[in-house]
């Protein structure tokens, strides 16, 4: 499968990529202009054709769940960034705040809503995938990162307890860590040194969101009994944050 952007989004892109497995899809995003977008790019390529999408834009970080739906499967996503490069101690206590809430609160209220009013908990079977990142646990290579990052250590850690007290009933809690991607998030980021990323991203060809989205339905795909509890989805040349074999790419191809 093909998608469009090649810099869209991971929800973007995972979105797409259960429309394209016949999924019933709710979206559930800050933005109701993007949400409904996404929604019609999804429609379009969806089968069957003519099911179900709802959208939702979060207000005060709650999830809307209304006329008793219930749920299989939750990707959670939540990867917000702002200030960089500036340190963390250059950055504002507004932009700080803003990433902790969506990041760390927002991420845990959209997991609580799926295991309450969307049924999982008592569900017969239910996969929640928390998608974090490998910079939750390596210390990122560039500046300003320090809440966005910690923020993402905060999601793994969330995802180990919640594992725990999941216990008793059949929901299957899996953690999905992107490497590098090359998407539009870097672009979004207020003052970012375009200069600098470009810098550590030359020579590497980053994963791109369609990536991450096939590794998302795969993990879901396996059989219940079966979980792929953690999986790092990164480039090749990505050893580590702070170590990539930049010739890679011109050896393999």
């Amino acid at each position: 499968m093909a998608f469009p952007d090649r810099h869209q989004g991971i929800g973007h892109a995972i979105a797409l990529a259960y429309a394209a497995q016949g999924a019933h899809l709710a979206l559930h995003a800050r933005s109701t202009d993007k949400l409904q977008a996404v929604a019609k790019e999804a429609s379009s390529i969806a089968k069957p054709k003519g099911y179900e999408i709802t959208t939702t834009a979060a207000k005060d970080l709650s999830v809307d769940i209304s006329g008793g739906a219930t749920f299989d499967i939750l990707i959670n996503y939540a990867g917000f960034a702002l200030g960089a490069p500036a340190t963390f101690h250059e950055q504002s206590i507004e932009d700080i705040s803003t990433m902790i809430q969506t990041n760390i609160f927002g991420f845990r209220v959209a997991a609580n809503a799926m295991l309450n009013e969307g049924g999982m908990a008592k569900a017969k079977h239910g996969t929640i995938i928390n998608a974090t990142s490998t910079t939750g646990l390596e210390v990122p290579p560039l500046p300003g990162e320090a809440v966005y990052h910690s923020s993402k250590a905060c999601q793994e850690a969330f995802s180990n307890v919640l594992r725990n007290e999941t216990v008793g009933t059949n929901a299957r809690i899996l953690t999905l860590r992107p490497g590098v991607v090359q998407t539009n998030f870097h672009e979004q980021r207020v003052g970012y040194d375009q200069g600098q990323y470009d810098e550590f991203i030359d020579g590497i060809e980053a994963l791109v969101a369609e990536d991450v989205a096939k590794a998302a339905v795969w993990m879901v795909q396996s059989e219940e009994r079966v979980s792929i509890r953690a999986l790092d989805v990164i480039p090749s040349s990505q050893r580590t944050l702070r170590l990539f074999d930049r010739d890679w790419e011109k050896r393999n191809k």
